[in-house]
């Protein structure tokens, strides 16, 4: 790097670190040098918005405080708490996380080691590596390429091979190697806060008057990315089927994004390219026509993930004796369901129908 180069790393970092320190977010793990209280943070924070996942974080170290306490709780509790988050494979890989680190005796201290743990990248190990333990290692997250994308003028696709390996050597020049945690912390914040993805308060910037971006008025085309394919749009079809005050759940199995949570009876067909119809539904259970009452209670209600746009439908189906059902279907109590670890669409559903019970309950 040249002495013109280093001076430039030199004033962009300082002006970050200048910045966090006056406009720097409060938060409740920036209070804390544990690792564990950092590491699940981290966790939480992926794909999840700040202001939301602070209740997660707190309900997580209110139940389980120590890293111990969370490799022995179960699956099915840690999915519990972790309802309503999505991507539930994080809970998933948490569990497993905090199994290998009581396993190793103590919180990994190198970057190498803390990324050999379930579920953990690049970009996590490097902000528990430097927030917890001061390891000289940038982050680089959506808000890191954001930021050095808009100031450096870099038009290099961020999710592109060259882009990510760009930026990340980029990031790492960048990094004062005294003052990582901090840097790293108000990179994340710059990016949160100031330069944001639309809107960016590039007035009041203290980078304004040396960012390409601005001076060349591309800030709205940066970062750039490779084009997207379009979401694949997928129909369910759930039936609440309930006698007495049964209801049917299943826990889904290995390979989803679901994996572990209860279900609601899934009537899905035709590789669920359009909805089960509600014959189709009656035809899956074998009834005969006097043991039940079927209503179509929610339509369409939309769920979107990273690559797929999910809708689904659900029936009310009132029956007069179980029927047979796979054996992967168990009935429990309808006051009980609240018990089990479900996903946000599946909690919709499910306060849809109880919904429609307790109105036609207070009719008649």
């Amino acid at each position: 790097m040249t002495d013109k180069q280093n001076n430039v790393s030199t004033r962009f970092a300082y002006t970050i670190l200048a910045w966090f320190a006056e406009n720097g977010r409060q938060l409740p793990w920036r209070n804390t040098n544990d690792p564990y209280a950092i590491w699940l943070s981290e966790i939480i924070l992926q794909q999840t918005r700040i202001v939301q996942g602070m209740d997660y974080w707190q309900r997580f170290m209110q139940r389980f405080p120590t890293v111990q306490q969370l490799a022995a709780a179960s699956e099915d509790e840690v999915l519990k708490l972790w309802q309503g988050l999505g991507y539930y494979s994080r809970a998933r890989n948490l569990l497993a996380a905090a199994r290998q680190i009581v396993q190793h005796g103590a919180f990994p201290d190198t970057y190498e080691e803390i990324r050999k743990l379930k579920g953990v990248g690049p970009y996590t190990a490097a902000a528990i590596g430097s927030i917890a333990f001061h390891l000289p290692v940038a982050v680089v997250d959506g808000n890191v390429y954001r930021v050095l994308s808009r100031y450096f003028g870099i038009s290099t696709p961020i999710d592109s091979a060259q882009g990510k390996k760009e930026f990340a050597d980029l990031a790492q020049q960048l990094l004062p190697v005294n003052h990582a945690s901090a840097y790293n912390q108000g990179m994340m914040d710059f990016g949160a806060i100031q330069c944001t993805p639309t809107a960016p308060q590039c007035l009041l910037c203290p980078l304004s008057s040396s960012c390409l971006a601005l001076s060349e008025g591309t800030v709205a085309q940066l970062p750039v990315k490779q084009k997207t394919l379009k979401p694949v749009t997928q129909y369910l079809t759930y039936v609440y089927l309930r006698c007495g005050r049964q209801v049917a759940i299943r826990k889904r199995g290995k390979g989803d994004i679901w994996q572990g949570l209860f279900e609601l009876y899934n009537a899905s067909v035709h590789m669920a390219e359009k909805p089960a119809s509600a014959a189709e539904v009656v035809e899956q259970l074998h009834l005969p026509p006097s043991t039940y009452q079927l209503k179509l209670v929610v339509q369409g209600v939309k769920h979107v993930l990273t690559h797929r746009v999910l809708l689904a439908d659900c029936y009310l189906m009132e029956l007069k004796q179980q029927p047979a059902l796979p054996p992967d279907y168990v009935w429990v109590d309808e006051d009980s369901l609240e018990d089990y670890g479900i996903s946000r669409l599946m909690e919709i559903l499910i306060e849809r129908c109880q919904h429609d019970i307790q109105l036609r309950d207070e009719r008649e």
